[in-house]
């Protein structure tokens, strides 16, 4: 009993790792998608200010 017991207990912990590392690598990449689009709205803004003139 002790060693289900122990087994479920690792199990979980090891789900809990898997979540919180793919947790942290989807709100890294969508925070570099938020800097990409406005880096480009940014350079497309900067591009046609420069042909105006």
């Amino acid at each position: 009993m002790l060693r289900v017991l122990l087994a479920l207990v690792l199990l979980l912990f090891a789900v809990w790792v898997v979540l919180g590392v793919l947790g942290w690598v989807v709100k890294g990449l969508f925070w570099l998608a938020v800097v990409g689009i406005l880096v480009l709205v940014g350079s497309a803004v900067l591009g046609r200010a420069g042909r105006r003139h």
